[in-house]
C-alpha cells in the first residue's frame, strides 16, 4: 500500500521558490518524492536551493509580468519535465500604501503579478492537466484577502481576486479529476516579518491565539496535502493556516 502523501512521479512549477514560503513549498513537494521546477527572479537563492535539493530540481527564472512570460514559463517548464502535473502560484509583490495616497502604478503592478499573472499561468497549465485527466492548482493568498489591511488595498485586493478566481476555475476543471484550492497564510516567520519592529511583533503576537508567528513549514505541509492524491475530493477551498488569528 503506497504511503499517505505520495508524490512520486508527479511534476510541480513553484513559482517565488526563493521566497521563505515558496522554498519550504519547493523543499516540501521534493521531499516527497515530486519533481520540481524552482521559478523567481532572484537566480543566486534559487540556485542555492536547487544545490540543496539535487535531482529533481530545476531552475527557471522568470519576470512575470512581462508579456508572454507565463505562457514561456509554463513551455520551459515542461520541456524540463516532462508535464506539469502540479502548479503552485506563490510569487507576489506589496507597494504598500494608504488609499488615498497609492499611484495606479503601484495598484496595477500589485494587480498584475499576483493576479492576473496567476490567471495567465492558470489557464496555460490547465489544458495540459486536462489532456492528462489529473492536476492540482494551488494558489498561495493571504489572510489579508479575507480581512483586508490599512495600507494594502492593491494587495488584499489582488488576494481576495484570487480566492473568487480559484472559486471558478475550480467548477470548470473538476470533471477532468483536477482541483484548484487556495492556502491563505497569516503572519509567517520569513525575511520579510523580521524586518518588523519588537512592537508590532508583540502586537501581532497578541491577536494570534496560537501566539507564535507560523512557520514556512506550515504551509509547507498543507501545500503537500493540496497536492496529493489523498486531497482529490476537496476543490474550490481556502485552507486558512493563521493560528487562530482568523477564523473564517
Amino acid at each position: 500500500m503506497p504511503s499517505l502523501f505520495d508524490l512520486s512521479g508527479k511534476r510541480v512549477l513553484v513559482t517565488g521558490a526563493s521566497g521563505g514560503i515558496g522554498g519550504a513549498i519547493a523543499r516540501g513537494l521534493h521531499g516527497a518524492g515530486a519533481q520540481v521546477v524552482l521559478s523567481g527572479t532572484r537566480t543566486d537563492l534559487l540556485n542555492v536551493l536547487s544545490d540543496e535539493l539535487g535531482d529533481g530540481a530545476h531552475v527557471l527564472t522568470a519576470a512575470l509580468g512581462v508579456e508572454g512570460a507565463e505562457e514561456k514559463l509554463i513551455k520551459e517548464s515542461i520541456d524540463a519535465l516532462g508535464s506539469v502535473d502540479i502548479l503552485v502560484n506563490n510569487a507576489g509583490i506589496t507597494r504598500d500604501m494608504l488609499s488615498m495616497r497609492l499611484s495606479d502604478k503601484d495598484w496595477e503592478e500589485v494587480l498584475d503579478i499576483n493576479l492576473s499573472s496567476v490567471f495567465r499561468l492558470c489557464r496555460a497549465t490547465v489544458p495540459v492537466m486536462m489532456k492528462n485527466r489529473w492536476g492540482r492548482i494551488i494558489n498561495i493568498t493571504s489572510i489579508v484577502g479575507i480581512t483586508g489591511n490599512a495600507g494594502q488595498a492593491n494587495y488584499a485586493a489582488s488576494k481576495a481576486g484570487m480566492i473568487g478566481m480559484t472559486k471558478s476555475i475550480a467548477q470548470e476543471v473538476a470533471p477532468r479529476g483536477i482541483t484548484a484550492n487556495c492556502i491563505a497564510p497569516g503572519f509567517i516567520a520569513t525575511a520579510m516579518t523580521e524586518d518588523l519592529s519588537n512592537l508590532i511583533k508583540e502586537k501581532l503576537l497578541g491577536a494570534i491565539p496560537a501566539r507564535r508567528l507560523g512557520k514556512p513549514d506550515d504551509i509547507a505541509g498543507a501545500a503537500i496535502y493540496l497536492a496529493s492524491e489523498e486531497s482529490a475530493y476537496l476543490t474550490g477551498q481556502t485552507l486558512h493556516i493563521n493560528g487562530g488569528m482568523a477564523m473564517v
